[in-house]
């Protein structure tokens, strides 16, 4: 178990993921659009592909074009270093 981030923390990590947002005080999430379903639930298998290998999953809403992507760390109640490096794989992705 990690220990959660500070708010600071998670705002000072925020600055280097633009487009991601902090919804709550446990998540931070971004939607991601695309030219169509097709390419969409292309990054999503991607980002299942990279989530197991990091074992750290996010939630996922599919919406025609767009992914949603959510990430927190469940079993810590909060934002912790593994949220943030998983953001950081997925920006490489896109």
């Amino acid at each position: 178990m990690e220990e959660p981030l500070s708010i600071k923390d998670v705002h000072d990590r925020l600055q280097e993921l633009p487009g991601w947002e902090m919804p709550s005080h446990t998540e931070i999430a971004k939607e991601f659009e695309f030219a169509n379903f097709s390419e969409a639930m292309d990054f999503v298998k991607k980002v299942g592909e990279e989530s197991e290998r990091q074992h750290h999953h996010p939630d996922i809403l599919i919406r025609d074009n767009r992914v949603l992507l959510t990430l927190t760390t469940h079993e810590d109640n909060g934002l912790t270093y593994m949220d943030f490096k998983m953001a950081k794989i997925i920006e490489q992705m896109v």
